[in-house]
């Protein structure tokens, strides 16, 4: 198997990566997602990877296969490894661009080698040991191996461990004179600061104060340290003469597939990273199945992905919710009382597809979920002096531009549209737009106050936020699949206020 890379199954998907997050992400807080997940790994740009959803049903599965991979702890703890001796070998590479000094510059890209072949060549073995199943990771296993076994990286490395070998048997000495100093070879002189302490040790009276510092580390050096260097090098002629040659001929020892690797394989270690700590809460994840181009979709025990990152740090518990469309149902109508988790199941259900499309295991225990083309949402906006329209126009101008752009193919939230209007004049535009999405036959969610859309055809499916019966003021957050009914609401909150029209009739009766 030929291998180039462990995101993309064909080379041409990885030129599709876009750095501009789509139009949706801030109404499904999918850019708060995104920015939780690769918060602290910003060196590995993993932006336009979670910016750029997939197209293919296959190249998700691909991802899918490598993410389960990953998921081995042993695995992942030695890509972490490799990881942090990769991000020395950088910063060993990017100290060698900004320092003065010919030979400093040559003694840290002799470091840098030496970590990056003890990086490569323990992350060939840690591949070894593992049961790998995923295309891209058994393609890249083979592709190590190789490389490490291949006579330019044992050259590199036989000959990065001479050079530091024989540096290390370099021993020098200085002599201070006034206003001036020498460099010589090490002569083997005795050490009579041990021998002064010998004597004295017999005078000891208690702890004595300790007189030495600490010089202060850095990894930059003087001149006067360079001219000391200078000197040492003539003194050593042939270790120096070896690094000179090392630094010659190892220019660029990276290899390109672990380069690669090395920044693809975040996209996989931050996304795991971070279900980890929503797992701790009981929560669950799953690898949905993608179906294409059918449109019969479910999730089981399904959840907003970023309140669930929100309540991380709570003992507020966080309520899974279900759903499904069968046959020729394709929208979900959303109905309910006000702070009942509608808005928050519109966009469970489009961060699920979305979150699927990247091949990511996704929030709750089974689904089956739509390869889309685009999303599309259609949340309230405040009111924009700019471009001298008021709220229902506004709305107007949006969702008459998403359905001039949306296909069969695409996923529509709609989230509470027309508020700023009358109750008879929504009913009428809402039933006209929604007889558009019907049409279209596309996959949508739709949360209204309008009970009426979820009735529309057969195609509309009614699913209703609860509340305890006992006391309609609280809010279950469950989201049920059955008809519609807001007056169930209003009379349970009337009959707890004792406001119905028999019981306000008993008390003026008395």
């Amino acid at each position: 198997m030929s291998f180039h890379s462990v995101l993309f199954k064909n080379e041409g998907e990885s030129k599709r990566q876009t750095v501009e997050r789509p139009a949706f992400f801030g109404d499904l807080n999918l850019d708060q997602i995104v920015d939780a997940i690769t918060a602290g790994k910003e060196a590995y740009r993993l932006q336009p990877f979670f910016c750029t959803p997939l197209r293919e049903v296959d190249t998700i599965r691909y991802r899918q296969e490598v993410m389960q991979d990953v998921e081995n702890p042993t695995l992942l703890a030695s890509i972490k490894t490799f990881s942090e001796k990769m991000v020395v070998v950088r910063r060993y590479l990017a100290m060698v661009e900004k320092l003065d000094f010919a030979y400093h510059k040559k003694g840290w890209f002799l470091e840098a080698a030496l970590v990056y072949c003890a990086a490569a060549t323990e992350l060939a073995c840690a591949l070894n040991q593992v049961n790998l199943r995923s295309r891209g990771l058994l393609a890249f296993r083979e592709r190590v191996a190789n490389y490490v076994h291949s006579a330019t990286f044992e050259a590199l490395r036989t000959e990065a461990r001479k050079v530091k070998e024989g540096l290390r048997g370099v021993k020098y000495g200085v002599i201070i004179h006034s206003g001036r100093f020498s460099v010589r070879r090490y002569a083997e002189e005795r050490d009579y600061g041990v021998e002064v302490e010998s004597i004295f040790e017999k005078f000891k009276q208690g702890v004595a104060k300790n007189y030495l510092i600490d010089l202060t580390k850095r990894a930059g050096m003087n001149h006067i340290e360079a001219k000391i260097l200078e000197f040492v090098a003539r003194l050593y002629p042939e270790q120096f003469a070896a690094l000179d040659q090392f630094c010659r001929t190892q220019g660029s020892f990276v290899d390109e597939a672990l380069r690669t690797f090395d920044r693809e394989i975040q996209f996989y270690v931050a996304y795991l990273d971070f279900v980890a700590k929503i797992k701790h809460k009981g929560l669950t994840f799953c690898y949905p199945q993608i179906s294409a181009p059918q449109r019969e979709v479910f999730a089981r025990d399904s959840f907003d992905l970023a309140l669930a990152h929100a309540l991380l740090h709570t003992k507020q518990p966080l309520i899974c919710n279900d759903f499904s469309l069968q046959g020729t149902e394709r929208i979900i109508v959303v109905a309910g009382p006000n702070q009942g988790g509608k808005t928050t199941f519109a966009r469970t259900f489009g961060q699920l597809h979305y979150l699927a499309s990247l091949g990511c295991p996704v929030p709750g225990s089974q689904a089956r979920l739509a390869l889309f083309d685009q999303i599309f949402t259609h949340f309230e906006r405040e009111e924009d002096i700019r471009n001298l329209r008021g709220k229902l126009q506004d709305d107007l101008v949006r969702i008459h531009d998403i359905l001039a752009r949306a296909t069969p193919n695409s996923v529509l939230i709609v989230n509470e549209m027309f508020v700023s209007t009358t109750l008879k004049d929504a009913i009428s535009l809402s039933k006209a737009i929604m007889a558009r999405v019907i049409a279209l036959d596309a996959l949508c969610v739709w949360v209204t106050f309008i009970d009426e859309l979820s009735s529309l055809s057969e195609k509309t499916v009614s699913v209703v936020s609860t509340v305890v019966p006992e006391n309609p003021a609280v809010r279950t957050f469950k989201i049920i699949r059955k008809p519609a009914d807001g007056l169930a609401y209003a009379l349970s909150i009337a009959q707890r206020h004792r406001l119905t029209y028999e019981q306000i009739r008993e008390r003026l009766q008395r």
